[in-house]
């Protein structure tokens, strides 16, 4: 047997922080660098891939997305009156009856095709790939030797995220997993409950079932509180849909209830697994700082495990990547912050990460039949934005229930991958000057709460608004738009700029000639080339 198959069969007996020891050989722990607790991951230092990468293509892509009904189903659905609750019940039934468990059993994803997928990512000069390894939902997308709900045994009967893992790397792509589980103790309360009207009023959902309730269904043998994990008072203020929210860090003076020590100790362990058999270079965890902390050290263990194993797996080289939310400043130096749905308003200090969606996170009908989708030029002019202030942006990029991508989705993704065939070098491998840019947007640039949820909230660009980028000696002046006059005027190349060199040579990307320029004392004045192949999204000036 090879490695991945020996840990599958005896990763259960094995003690959980040697499941990696046993991956590569007994001298693993020869070298250890990182201890579980903050002060040592403080050593943790950024990959130079990482910060050359710049952009990311993630599959958020699940049992959720089987009805097509948008972000966190699984919990909306228990929620009487919402709008998920009604199409759940119109289309599948009452949730006592046809629950979530029985939506993961209609998840097939029989159009799934990742090679094909990952062809089309790759066109956009994405430089890694990020799949969703669980979600909130609690099941497992791939082989999972402490979690029986997992994707190749119930839905699809496939292991994901080794498809995913394949493809990716087949193509050069850095390869990601997105990890949501710790959070399905209190996201899934809403199926403790039961209607309080109509004629199933008192009648529970399913969230409580047990394992010997299922004899005689499809789900025989499986114990639904493996995936539900509803064994547990409900924290307090549940009935509160929206206090989720500010229980999410868990902080026991919000009332939150507080996970049991096998919760956590499982959900170590089926994370080190997928750690050790998909080697991903990078690990995305939807949690403030590290799942579960501070009421457990489980999520420090996974980071000190993860970083040492992957200077043991580079000869000393640390490539692995953390992703965390809502971090203090000690914790940015110990893993890459992630801002979701958002972005800084200046040039961080340490390489960041904002996440988003071209439409919702889990797919969505009636963000394709309303073509609410985020446009081309919206993603590339977030993408100069945030690049210019030493970020990456993953995008997300919604796929059907059936692992299909529709045809407005797609064209987005051709649109991105268009523009970045001529304009990527200005992206990719790139580093913040001194300023981010100039123009009207920044002087209204929204303000970051709770460290996201910003995306949208500014003044829109415009050719009026340029984002700098530097690589080597060169500077790259990124115009956010179709310029509308003969000349780019950027002030911050004038003369008088205090940390301006003199302008030797303008190229214009796309374009074969050099530009016409004059530097002069207020400003760099750029010639427009009337034969230009400009377009609609943004123009890039190479000056050198």
């Amino acid at each position: 047997m090879d490695r991945r198959t020996v840990i599958k069969v005896l990763g259960a007996a094995i003690p959980t922080m040697y499941l990696s020891q046993l991956a590569m050989g007994a001298d693993y722990r020869k070298d250890v660098t990182f201890k579980p607790d903050w002060s040592s991951l403080e050593n943790y230092k950024v990959p130079q891939w990482f910060r050359d990468a710049k952009f990311g293509i993630w599959a958020h892509w699940g049992p959720q997305c089987q009805p097509e009904r948008g972000d966190w189903y699984a919990r909306g659905m228990y929620m009487e009156g919402s709008d998920q609750y009604k199409y759940h019940v119109e289309k599948y039934g009452h949730p006592s009856v046809f629950g979530f468990k029985d939506v993961i059993h209609e998840w097939k994803a029989d159009k799934w095709d990742p090679e094909a997928l990952m062809d089309l990512y790759k066109r956009t000069g994405a430089q890694y790939f990020m799949a969703l390894a669980n979600h909130h939902d609690n099941l497992d997308l791939y082989a999972s030797s402490h979690q029986k709900w997992n994707s190749t045994n119930v839905g699809p009967k496939k292991d994901i995220v080794a498809g995913w893992e394949k493809a990716a790397k087949k193509r050069g792509l850095r390869f990601g997993v997105s990890v949501h589980a710790a959070h399905a103790w209190t996201w899934y309360e809403t199926a403790q409950r039961s209607d309080k009207n109509g004629p199933q009023k008192g009648v529970p959902y399913d969230g409580k079932l047990k394992k010997e309730d299922g004899t005689g269904k499809w789900w025989e043998g499986y114990d639904p509180q493996e995936l539900y994990a509803q064994n547990h008072p409900l924290s307090s203020g549940s009935e509160d849909n929206n206090r989720i929210h500010q229980q999410w860090h868990w902080d026991v003076d919000t009332g939150v209830s507080v996970p049991s020590k096998s919760y956590c100790e499982n959900f170590r362990d089926r994370t080190l697994e997928l750690i050790t058999n998909y080697n991903p270079d990078i690990v995305y965890f939807d949690d403030t700082a590290l799942p579960l902390w501070p009421i457990s050290n489980v999520g420090l263990e996974i980071a000190a495990d993860y970083y040492n194993r992957s200077m043991s797996l580079n000869k000393g080289k640390l490539e692995a990547v953390i992703n965390g939310k809502i971090l203090d400043e000690q914790q940015r130096r110990c893993m890459v912050w992630d801002i979701e749905r958002g972005q800084s308003d200046k040039i961080e200090p340490e390489p960041w990460q904002t996440c988003t969606c071209i439409g919702s996170w889990h797919y969505d009908r009636r963000v394709y039949d309303r073509n609410h989708y985020k446009s081309a030029k919206t993603v590339i002019h977030m993408l100069a934005d945030v690049v210019s202030k030493n970020g990456n942006l993953l995008l997300s990029v919604p796929l059907r229930g059936d692992g299909s991508i529709d045809d407005k989705a797609r064209k987005v993704v051709e649109g991105i991958a268009d523009w970045m065939e001529t304009n990527g070098e200005a992206i990719i491998g790139t580093r913040p000057w001194h300023m981010f840019g100039e123009g009207p947007a920044q002087k209204e640039a929204p303000v970051l709460h709770a460290q996201g949820f910003n995306e949208g909230k500014g003044k829109p660009f415009t050719s009026d608004d340029i984002r700098f980028t530097t690589k080597k000696n060169d500077l790259y002046a990124i115009v956010m738009g179709k310029p509308e006059k003969d000349s780019i005027s950027i002030e911050s190349l004038a003369k008088k700029a205090g940390k301006t060199k003199r302008v030797r040579k303008v190229k214009m990307l796309g374009h074969k000639r050099d530009v016409e320029f004059e530097q002069k004392e207020n400003a760099l004045e750029i010639a427009l080339p009337k034969d230009a192949p400009f377009n609609d999204i943004a123009v890039v000036f190479k000056i050198s």
